[in-house]
């Protein structure tokens, strides 16, 4: 915890009470209420926490209105295009960037955990074909917790180690599987000649019955994604991931319910949001009219992949996921899909108009990432895995840290009352 150098007053009903004031490195003043209730009878009023601090941590920082993100001090936008995500993972656990050695051991680990146990196959096909691959990952990541005995023990230091490098190798194979159990192909083993991004895409796109070659463009602009996502703060996934921990929760349980919580549209389903917007919008020669009904208020169309919610500045992910999406797209071209062509004047159309200007509704980094996974053949229902993919390192990053915390305490929101008052119960032939 932070130095605590100031003092706050809070006065209910006459009386004073003396809360502490702790600085952060960066950020604004934090008022420690934790002794309020017991000195003076009340609680704090906070939906959706959006003004409460649930814990001190080292690891990510957001300033939303300067549109910076940094890693261990370090700027997304250097990490992104100088570095790369096993890279990014080591800072994120261990909290520095590592030597070349160090790197080396810790691409080797990572590289010959990615294979899954192979019972686990059996959890695929008990579900439904159709069934939406995050789904699948719930289910198959709560369930590894039936087969690595050896990494559920909080407790132990070791342990919790194998457990984050179990959960970090493995998320990529089960990403594929749920893809390749989606769409009624063979599972694809991982290769340990190949890096991490292309892996994945070997996993997801190869067939026995040809060979696959892994495009360096397209693994690049995949390594870049994950790298993008890989942790974000104290997001609704983070915090949840890090409320089920408090309860002494086995880490594939708890990284289980991130993936639930990830799940939803307006926070891992953004990318997908904004890609069905754009077939929606259908042809470039209806962007007039959409754009019109983004600003009519009393119109419910909103703009997907434009602003966000804590950045009131240009999202710092965006602009090295554009020149991803710019380099793929010279790849891949975009002459014959026109929902990239939707996206490509869309882009245009907003960035020149000052309505969204002035507001900061730039595009975001779900606007080109949707767009990077779409080019790449990648279906809707596969954005929101390959997020939770990505940002596994980051739930398990602040999981290790929060048991590490001597000030952990099982999480226990408190809530404003507004039902019945106390009263009797009535028997059934009286009501």
């Amino acid at each position: 915890m932070a130095d605590t150098t100031k003092t706050a007053t809070l006065t209910i009903d006459g009386k004073d009470y003396e809360l502490p004031v702790h600085s952060p490195t960066a950020g604004p003043d934090v008022v420690d209420i934790r002794k309020l209730y017991g000195q003076a009878g009340v609680f704090t009023y906070d939906p959706g926490f959006t003004s409460t601090a649930s814990c001190d941590s080292t690891i990510t920082y957001i300033d939303g209105d300067a549109g910076v993100l940094t890693h261990r001090g370090y700027p997304i936008d250097q990490l992104a295009g100088k570095s790369h995500f096993l890279e990014v993972c080591f800072l994120l656990l261990y909290g520095y960037l590592p030597k070349a050695e160090e790197l080396e051991d810790f691409e080797t680990t990572v590289t010959r955990h990615t294979m899954i146990h192979e019972q686990m196959h059996n959890f695929f096909r008990g579900f439904r074909r159709d069934a939406h691959p995050m789904a699948t990952m719930v289910g198959v990541v709560g369930a590894m917790s039936a087969f690595y005995h050896d990494s559920t023990d909080i407790s132990d230091e070791r342990q919790r180690e194998i457990a984050s490098f179990r959960l970090i190798a493995k998320m990529p194979t089960i990403a594929a599987m749920a893809y390749k159990y989606s769409v009624g192909q063979p599972f694809v083993y991982p290769r340990n000649d190949l890096d991490y991004a292309a892996n994945f895409l070997h996993m997801c796109f190869s067939v026995p019955a040809e060979e696959y070659h892994v495009d360096p463009i397209l693994a690049r602009a995949m390594d870049r994604i994950f790298t993008l996502h890989a942790d974000h703060e104290q997001n609704a996934s983070t915090s949840t991931v890090r409320l089920a921990s408090s309860s002494g929760a086995n880490p594939f349980a708890c990284v289980a319910a991130g993936i639930a919580c990830l799940w939803g549209p307006a926070h891992g389903g953004a990318n997908q949001a904004c890609l069905e917007m754009l077939k929606e919008i259908g042809t470039p020669d209806q962007i007039p009219e959409y754009i019109a009904r983004a600003k009519d208020k009393n119109d419910p169309f909103r703009l997907m992949g434009f602003g966000h919610r804590v950045y009131k500045n240009f999202d710092p992910r965006a602009k090295v996921m554009k020149q991803s999406a710019d380099e793929v797209l010279d790849l891949l071209g975009i002459e014959d899909n026109p929902t990239l062509q939707v996206a490509k004047e869309l882009e245009k159309a907003a960035l020149d108009d000052p309505y969204f200007t002035e507001k900061k509704l730039f595009p975001n980094v779900d606007f080109y990432s949707g767009i990077i996974l779409e080019a790449m053949g990648f279906p809707t229902a596969m954005f929101t895995p390959i997020f939770a993919l990505s940002r596994t390192v980051g739930w398990v990053s602040q999981w290790k840290e929060q048991l590490s915390d001597p000030q952990m305490k099982i999480g226990r929101p408190r809530q404003l009352y507004q039902g019945a008052d106390l009263r009797d119960y009535v028997d059934i032939e009286n009501r």
